[in-house]
């Protein structure tokens, strides 16, 4: 059961990974400010996801101990300011692209 559910876990850091390496060049590559700061901001949502996910399997599905209970923290704090800015930043350049 737990392996199966690691399993899912690693397949979707993999995916948030993909999709923030994606994001991150497409952003690079973008001329129009307002394109740019939307795939950055998507770039930290998945980036969030991603850490997110790593704070999940490292508190709950390893043995137990201190420096695996801080990295899962830092991760999980990183993760949430990390999603929090991009879901913050996507609705401002959203609403800046609309205008």
């Amino acid at each position: 059961m737990f392996e199966k559910i690691q399993l899912i876990l690693s397949t979707f850091i993999v995916i948030a990974l993909a999709c923030s390496f994606y994001f991150s060049f497409r952003s690079r590559k973008e001329k129009n400010p307002n394109k740019r700061g939307l795939y950055l901001s998507k770039m930290n949502i998945f980036l969030g996801i991603m850490l997110l996910l790593i704070a999940i399997t490292q508190l709950f599905f390893f043995t137990d101990s201190n420096l695996r209970r801080i990295f899962g923290i830092v991760c999980f704090l990183l993760g949430f300011f990390n999603l929090f800015s991009g879901i913050r930043s996507n609705g401002i350049y959203r609403r800046l692209r609309d205008q």
